[in-house]
């Protein structure tokens, strides 16, 4: 009998795997994604202190994106968070990609994080 793959699960249990080995400090924050069907979100984490210090979303308050859910919002939500995040000084950032394959908006995403001056 065939087994289905429930894609979310196996997701998740990458993403547990990546979060073992990567830690966000307040001097280099984890830069956290999440990739829904509609929108982008993103947050820079200080995990040692559990704290949320940047965020950015397709979703904003005054700031929403029409099609949240494309290449060209991905690269907005990815400016925006490397913006606030060097307003309030930080540069250095682990990107975690939360289990999610390294290709389409999750690359457009980091890479307009990067041409806007965060390093990772």
């Amino acid at each position: 009998m065939f087994k289905k793959v429930d894609r979310q699960e196996l997701r998740i249990k990458k993403h547990k795997s990546i979060r073992n080995k990567i830690n966000g400090t307040a001097e280099r924050p984890r830069l956290s994604i999440y990739r829904s069907l509609n929108n982008m979100f993103a947050q820079l984490i200080d995990d040692t202190n559990g704290v949320t210090l940047v965020s950015a979303s397709t979703i904003e308050k005054g700031n929403k994106v029409e099609a949240g859910s494309n290449l060209e919002a991905a690269k907005i939500v990815g400016s925006r968070i490397a913006k606030k995040a060097l307003e309030k000084g930080i540069e250095n950032v682990v990107f975690d990609r939360s289990g999610y394959v390294y290709t389409g908006r999750v690359k457009a995403l980091a890479d307009a994080a990067r041409e806007a001056g965060l390093k990772f």
